[in-house]
């Protein structure tokens, strides 16, 4: 008896070991596939030409609501997707979704700092690393700060809009906040990721680590470049 539970458990970790492997290396492709995506934009004149587009007048809060729109989207593909094709489009509209939204911070730093953009790339890297080994080996269930995640994610998004409205300068204060929120996301994402998701579930579990890793990479380019100015 004991020997049969002991098998049972040892299966079940088994398959949710592999569950965590596909997740990285989804995650793992996907800014692969974001970078060279990202490249190819900064590198092609219409692209160049719709980023400043997006961030004149009030349109940059028109962008932000069409990226919250396809983001909901995209996430609902990959969670309820009947099948692993429409999981993975979720992702890769998700993908596309954030390389043109980052397209105006991206272009803007490449011409005012471009060091910055390596420099987010390493210390976002870092944190992550850092955030997820502490979920992992604190073993300890961060689920339940979702509810404190949603509310505090509007209030950001309303702050931001009367920025936009507004123009108001949010400067290194906010950025420093958003990145200890996206710091707080990344541990939300990685705990439910150990435990919520189903083994079938890879791709969304995948999605919600990128979003919230390209969120806190968005938030440090940003501070780098505004403590440079």
């Amino acid at each position: 008896m004991h020997s049969i539970q002991y098998q049972n458990a040892a299966s079940l970790a088994s398959e949710r070991s592999e569950f965590i492997r596909k997740v990285y290396m989804n995650l793992a492709l996907g800014f692969a596939g974001f970078i060279a995506l990202e490249a190819f934009l900064v590198s092609w004149q219409p692209a160049v030409d719709l980023a400043q587009k997006m961030v004149s007048g009030n349109n940059w809060l028109i962008t932000l609501l069409a990226f919250m729109g396809v983001s909901w989207l995209a996430n609902s593909w990959a969670i309820t997707g009947a099948t692993l094709g429409k999981q993975y489009a979720g992702f890769a509209l998700y993908i596309i979704a954030e390389a043109v939204i980052f397209l105006p911070l991206i272009i803007f730093a490449n011409s005012f700092a471009p060091d910055t953009i390596p420099q987010a790339g390493i210390i976002t890297a870092a944190l992550t690393a850092g955030i997820s080994a502490y979920a992992f080996f604190s073993k300890k269930d961060f689920s339940f700060m979702g509810s404190f995640l949603t509310i505090a994610s509007f209030v950001a998004l309303g702050i931001i809009a009367c920025a936009i409205l507004f123009g108001i300068q949010l400067g290194l204060w906010f950025s420093a906040a958003m990145i200890v929120f996206a710091g707080l996301v990344i541990l939300y994402q990685t705990s439910v990721m150990i435990r919520r998701y189903r083994n079938d579930q890879y791709v969304a579990a995948a999605l919600g680590l990128f979003a919230a890793i390209a969120l806190m990479f968005w938030y440090i380019l940003q501070f780098l470049i505004s403590s440079r100015r």
